[in-house]
């Protein structure tokens, strides 16, 4: 009876400090909240929660100025994203006759710089180069080439790139072929569950490859796509990888193939667009799961919290830069068992509004 009595207590103790933190925590955080100016002393009582951000942020600039300067890696950003800007302006209604004025120039120029950099043999993505050129090709044959614009159209006709495709301008929705009907979809996605025990059995590269296929595309802000799928099969590789996360206890020595999604920060040039990484890497992370579904592969989507002990860690692991963020993991294989989590949905009315309602 006595223990009894010692266990009751400790309970009704460790209890009553529960609901004294909770209490607390919920009037702090909420005077905290009730102003931006409150929230200021509020986070720097613990700075450390918003620092890897912060720095990342800051690394990611500087990378996307540098960048812009000096045209070092296979796709450039500042391209892709003026490129989609006069795709979008080619197709508004009614279109005006001159527009783009203000970036015209740079754009023309940073196409002939990669241009040329690939003429000396340095490796750029050729599909990107393509897109650019017949947009810009389209752009010049419908506006007035005067000032400017008639600047810049000399630059462009000055460039020594003229590929034979021309099947890159605004895409035409009429020739999107054979889709697969609702009900199709929506039994895929019904399927498709988080498997966490897989056969000891090897995914063949290319039905990833396929899958990465479907997951480009996916929309990204401004055509960026901020995002890499790093991809390890090498078991020794994938038990240091797997074993990262909190999420894979009890199962990481189970995973054949690991993948860590990384958001790419220095595709933006201000921290407004922070979350960005994370919107469109999140977007493809679904059509690749689907798409591997639909080839008989499952997967394990894990979540990646920031925290900074497992921040740094995975950043020695895969040598990432401080602008690259591991968004998620996803594990890949071959199911082993029937048996998987439901994970029951919420009610259209749980999740659903339309208008004010």
């Amino acid at each position: 009876m006595k223990k009894l009595k010692e266990v009751v207590k400790l309970f009704l103790s460790v209890a009553a400090v529960r609901r004294t933190r909770r209490f607390v925590s919920y009037w702090w955080y909420s005077l905290a909240a009730s102003s931006y100016v409150l929230s200021i002393p509020a986070s720097l009582l613990n700075p450390f929660v918003f620092m890897r951000e912060q720095r990342a942020v800051m690394a990611g600039k500087a990378l996307y100025y540098r960048g812009l300067k000096h045209c070092g890696g296979v796709s450039m950003v500042g391209l892709r994203r003026n490129i989609h800007r006069l795709e979008k302006a080619l197709i508004m209604k009614p279109r005006r006759d001159v527009f783009a004025r203000d970036y015209i120039l740079e754009t023309v120029e940073w196409y002939a710089e990669i241009v040329s950099d690939l003429q000396c043999g340095k490796r750029h993505d050729r599909s990107e180069l393509l897109w650019a050129q017949n947009v810009l090709d389209e752009y010049f044959s419908v506006v007035s080439r005067q000032g400017v614009v008639g600047k810049a159209y000399t630059r462009f006709q000055g460039v020594e790139f003229r590929p034979a495709q021309t099947d890159q301008k605004p895409f035409f929705r009429s020739n999107a072929g054979n889709l697969p009907s609702y009900d199709q979809l929506l039994a895929l996605s019904e399927y498709r569950r988080s498997v966490r025990w897989f056969q000891d059995k090897p995914v063949d590269r290319e039905l990833i490859d396929k899958a990465l296929m479907v997951a480009r595309q996916s929309p990204t802000a401004c055509n960026r796509m901020p995002y890499e799928f790093r991809i390890f099969d090498d078991p020794k590789v994938v038990r240091q990888v797997s074993s990262t996360p909190f999420g894979t206890d009890g199962y990481a020595e189970n995973i054949p193939v690991i993948c860590v999604v990384i958001g790419k920060l220095d595709s933006y040039f201000s921290a407004r667009d922070r979350h960005a990484i994370y919107i469109d890497s999140s977007l493809a992370v679904m059509g690749f799961v689907y798409a591997l579904e639909s080839q008989g592969v499952s997967t394990c989507l894990i979540n990646w919290p920031d925290f900074e002990p497992l921040e740094r860690r995975m950043q020695n692991r895969l040598s990432l830069g401080f602008h690259e963020r591991p968004v998620m993991l996803i594990a890949i294989g071959y199911a082993d068992t029937d048996r998987v989590p439901r994970s029951a949905k919420k009610d259209l009315d749980g999740f659903r509004r339309y208008n004010f309602e």
